[in-house]
């Protein structure tokens, strides 16, 4: 069966380029210069596959979406050699649960992860589920994670027991540490009061303590770093890189190479240390000639914190921000180059999502997908050209524990009343402290044309009846199926976190 389903996936890869030849839809590549793909008589080879993953990062932080006072040039030439989307959203709005997502191909809650996992968490990522490093080993992939992990931090939720070969970063967030967002003792009535020490991590060890914001300015250029030399030592085999930064996510901290360097402060300077990042992922790939068979994908977990003010993202005018359902807590910058394959200066609006790339991969590798249910759909279409294709016409917006917050048909999407995350009417904190915001704001049912209105401030559903019942039976198959805390339903498909005892300690 695999062996089957395997040449149906590069037959399928075949069939889509064959169109887009026919149709030149590459547009200013001549087709001789296009790859075509013929069945080979020996194995074909898979490309390298590199998966940047930002934390806390909007819609409007690079300067090919919008903006302003710092420049992301590599992003940009990034962009404009591949594929940018415009309608791009996170599994959800939060670090653990964006993760569980981007990792499996399914809705968090599928695989019950929810929020954001503390030091000494009971529950992490459920070793039994098949992720991206796994369906890669299968196809002879060497694979490493690098930055953040945030899915359990005792040993058996690590990346080692979850199928990647390397780790070399942090167990979860770097503001999750025995010290407040400026690096000061934090206060007893705030959460990193109880935290452990915050260690960088190779494997299952732990290796450095990270003390100081000094010791955090120096995370990005070390993983960067790192994942140099992991790609410089498996330039003989095909790899896959999880690349997970720790920042934008607070305190922010930078190197002395970008301090003071953007007009926008720190956020900006952070932001520019980002891209320079990228740029040395791209010059590692071009000088151990591996550019042009290697894809590449730049994309984030969620929304700006906003109630950080100054030290937070830009949601590009999309509603809210991290830890909401609205657009601005979820969708986000993504792009993609795959040189020969995605056409250079590609745009993309069609709604695709993070639990997408699983099931692209899969299909780009000829992987057999996870044995269980997942949610994401094989959007390789897009990634060609093919602009006829529409393969996610729906979307499920899940937030807290399982509470079903908005569903989204193309471009109508129905929010329904809720009790959420607000910033609105609370002025922001600076410089690394937080402003106020209320967790339990209700929200009132609202439906949202996506297209007109993609910063959801006015409500059309009066309107448009017929389409709110639609959705609402959308949203009623997916209770069914996922369940929802809002009408106390209970899901018949999700599956179990991964559990250790009570009394196990790390």
């Amino acid at each position: 069966m695999q062996k089957e389903a395997a040449k149906s996936n590069i037959s399928q890869i075949y069939i889509t380029m064959n169109k887009l030849l026919k149709h030149s839809l590459f547009v200013g590549l001549a087709a001789t210069q296009l790859p075509v793909l013929s069945a080979p008589a020996n194995k074909p080879q898979n490309p390298n596959i590199v998966l940047i993953f930002m934390d806390d990062m909007g819609y409007g932080d690079l300067s090919c979406y919008g903006a302003t006072q710092y420049k992301t040039p590599n992003l940009d030439r990034m962009a404009a050699q591949g594929i940018r989307f415009t309608n791009f959203v996170s599994a959800q709005a939060v670090c653990s649960a964006s993760r569980a997502g981007i990792l499996t191909g399914c809705y968090p809650n599928r695989v019950g992860i929810s929020g954001a996992l503390f030091p000494d968490s009971k529950i992490g990522l459920n070793p039994s589920e098949e992720i991206i490093p796994e369906i890669l080993k299968k196809r002879n992939y060497k694979t490493a994670a690098i930055g953040k992990w945030h899915l359990g931090d005792h040993r058996e939720f690590l990346p080692l027991q979850q199928g990647f070969d390397e780790f070399f970063g942090l167990p979860y967030s770097n503001d999750m540490w025995p010290f407040d967002y400026i690096g000061n003792a934090p206060q007893p009535n705030t959460f990193q009061f109880n935290c452990p020490p915050l260690f960088l991590m190779e494997g299952n060890e732990k290796v450095r303590e990270i003390k100081t914001l000094g010791d955090q300015s120096q995370l990005t250029t070390i993983y960067t770093e790192r994942a140099v030399r992991f790609i410089t030592e498996n330039k003989n085999n095909p790899f896959f890189l999880y690349l997970a930064h720790s920042m934008t996510h607070v305190p922010l901290a930078v190197s002395y190479k970008f301090k003071g360097k953007s007009e926008q402060g720190m956020f900006g300077d952070v932001m520019m240390e980002i891209d320079w990042s990228v740029g040395e992922i791209m010059k590692a790939l071009e000088k151990n000639g591996l550019d042009k068979n290697t894809l590449v994908i730049f994309t984030s977990d969620n929304g700006p914190w906003l109630n950080f003010g100054n030290h937070a993202g830009s949601t590009g005018g999309l509603r809210e921000g991290k830890g909401s359902s609205f657009e601005g807590g979820q969708r986000e910058p993504c792009l993609m180059k795959w040189p020969g394959h995605i056409a250079a200066g590609t745009i993309c609006n069609k709604l695709a999502s993070t639990i997408d790339i699983l099931p692209t991969l899969a299909a780009i590798t000829t992987a057999t997908l996870p044995e269980k249910k997942i949610d994401g759909v094989n959007i390789l279409s897009l990634l060609l050209g093919d602009d006829n294709a529409n393969p996610r016409e729906t979307f499920l917006y899940y937030y807290r524990k399982n509470s079903l917050e908005a569903v989204r048909k193309g471009n109508w999407k129905l929010v329904f009343a809720h009790p959420g995350h607000t910033y609105i009417g609370f002025k922001p904190g600076a410089d690394g402290f937080p402003g106020d915001t209320n967790w339990n704001f209700n929200f009132e049912e609202g439906l949202y044309d996506l297209r007109r209105d993609p910063g959801e401030r006015y409500d059309i559903k009066k309107y448009y009846p017929e389409v709110v019942t639609e959705l609402k039976k959308l949203a009623d198959e997916a209770r069914i199926d996922l369940g929802d805390d809002i009408q106390n339903v209970k899901g018949k498909n999700q599956r179990e976190p991964g559990r250790i005892s009570e009394n196990k300690s790390n």
